[in-house]
């Protein structure tokens, strides 16, 4: 099969029509994947602290997915291989699933995504960028450090759910092994190791993020 090889304005053009997609109230309807939630046709009793809690936790979870997004596509604009653009732009295509599954189901909970998306996604696309431009083996091992960040974060929230919550606890350990595969899948392709000085700032970054949208 051929694959045809975008110059850097097909590439810009592409950016921008994800960005308005994923910054717009309306989510993409394009998904690859049913949701691991449809297999469950009852959900589960909530209390209101309980809802509040895990709207709170897929809000988060949400903004992630759309920063993972915009990351990816950063890296992907200034990517030096069609391998490398190619594997980006395809792991972006399975974040794209996360988000949507986690947009319906912070609507099934009557919920909302966070008021700051458009601002983090152009921040992570900024950031992405950045690290696309410093060249592919860097690039791959921001990913592998942001997938292992993020697979601990998906790991503290399941601790976090409420028993009965089959519905998002499958979203979120079905999201887990996806963002796993991504890391190993990076890994194998020759990431190169961060300095720990960047994995202290993503995680501090992650944090800011996480405590604002949980809010906002």
């Amino acid at each position: 099969m051929l694959t045809r090889n975008f110059n850097l304005v097909d590439k810009i053009i592409m950016q921008c029509d994800s960005l308005l997609r994923n910054s717009s109230p309306r989510q993409s309807i394009i998904i690859s994947k049913p949701s691991p939630a449809a297999k469950f046709n009852n959900d589960c009793e909530f209390t209101t602290e309980q809802r509040a809690k895990t709207i709170a936790m897929m809000r988060v979870n949400h903004t992630g997915e759309i920063c993972a997004q915009a990351l990816y596509h950063g890296q992907a604009l200034f990517a030096k291989s069609p391998q490398q653009y190619n594997a980006l732009i395809q792991a972006a295509a399975e974040e794209n699933d996360h988000l949507i599954w986690c947009h319906t189901r912070i609507t099934e909970l009557n919920g909302r995504g966070s008021l700051l998306n458009p601002l983090w996604y152009v921040g992570s696309y900024a950031i992405g960028a950045v690290v696309g431009i410093m060249g592919d083996r860097i690039s791959l091992g921001f990913i592998v450090e942001t997938e292992r960040q993020v697979t601990l974060h998906l790991e503290r929230h399941l601790q976090r759910l409420n028993i009965d919550d089959h519905k998002t606890r499958a979203i979120l350990q079905q999201m887990r092994l996806d963002e796993m595969q991504h890391a190993t899948n990076a890994q194998i392709s020759g990431a190169q190791e961060l300095p720990p000085l960047i994995k202290i700032l993503m995680r501090c970054t992650a944090k800011i993020m996480t405590v604002t949208v949980a809010k906002i």
